[in-house]
């Protein structure tokens, strides 16, 4: 396990906020990769817990590890992980690498991980993002999500070849999130690809946006970032009712509660309006796909 000649070079960047109960997994799942990152920055975000702590005894041990320190001021947002990410950018500046990952401190995978999706990217060169799928614990057994579709990568885990990344100029800072799904859009408007690899999986310990709130308090938030980002009234409808299930019912139609109370309200939508036509635009296609096929599957 080292920096082969001929591996592909990588960088990754992990923000990370009070991540003591997990960040050690995802720490020990990057040290054990069969392909090592040529640097690794991880930015603690304000953290008050062992975080900290954790990633400084690993700092000593392996040379490509950087801890950075990041203080947040009271008005934290959503938009507080990509400044995280920017500050880690900063301390790879003039390094020369072929592909930068996005990756959380609440997550771990098996060893050959970054090796199958650099051979993914390796078969496809107009792959611009790729990474794995996601699983979460329900019950005591790891359960793939029913979110997982194979042209979306979530954020947790999404690895860019470095031009894509460039060529989308990388995350926007967005007050509710939403910042990989519309580093996907973007990739796809400059011509990239973006494939999930479905036998891929990547274990993830705690649910999505689901830090010390409640479910359907998540769920309602979640339907107000679908409007900050653009999301079509009809096709957040569709999506709602393509996802009934008996047990999901009422998160549903809260996340449906959520847009329709943003859209009331007349909320802010975050991003520029080229960026929305666009998003619009996949949207539409997807909806007619999915009427002519009479099969619904969305994302997010």
């Amino acid at each position: 396990m080292s920096h082969e000649v001929n591996s592909p070079s990588y960088v990754l960047i992990t923000p990370a906020r009070n991540e003591e109960a997990s960040i050690e997994k995802t720490i020990r799942s990057v040290i054990s990769q069969t392909i090592l990152p040529k640097k690794w920055v991880i930015v603690s975000d304000g953290s008050t817990d062992r975080t900290d702590e954790i990633v400084q005894s690993y700092q000593q041990r392996y040379d490509f590890i950087e801890m950075v320190r990041r203080e947040v001021d009271a008005n934290r947002d959503f938009a507080s992980k990509v400044y995280a990410i920017q500050a880690g950018l900063e301390r790879i500046n003039g390094l020369s690498y072929d592909f930068i990952g996005n990756l959380d401190a609440d997550v771990s995978f098996e060893p050959n991980f970054y090796e199958r999706v650099f051979e993914a990217f390796k078969q496809n060169p107009n792959l611009g993002i790729s990474g794995g799928v996601f699983c979460e614990l329900n019950n005591g057994k790891w359960v793939e999500q029913r979110t997982n579709v194979n042209w979306s990568v979530g954020g947790c885990t999404q690895t860019f070849r470095r031009q894509c990344y460039e060529d989308i100029g990388g995350y926007l800072p967005l007050k509710k999130g939403g910042e990989d799904a519309i580093a996907e859009v973007l990739a796809r408007r400059h011509g990239w690809q973006v494939r999930a690899l479905p036998d891929l999986k990547l274990f993830h310990y705690r649910k999505m946006g689901s830090a010390n709130q409640h479910k359907y308090k998540v769920r309602i938030n979640h339907g107000a970032y679908h409007y900050s980002l653009g999301y079509m009234l009809w096709y957040e409808v569709a999506r709602t009712f393509s996802r009934l299930r008996k047990s999901y019912v009422l998160a549903e139609f809260a996340t449906l509660y959520g847009y329709l109370l943003a859209l009331l309200r007349r909320d802010e939508i975050a991003v520029p309006e080229d960026i929305r036509r666009y998003l619009r635009e996949e949207q539409m296609g997807r909806l007619k796909h999915a009427f002519q096929s009479k099969f619904f599957k969305f994302n997010n």
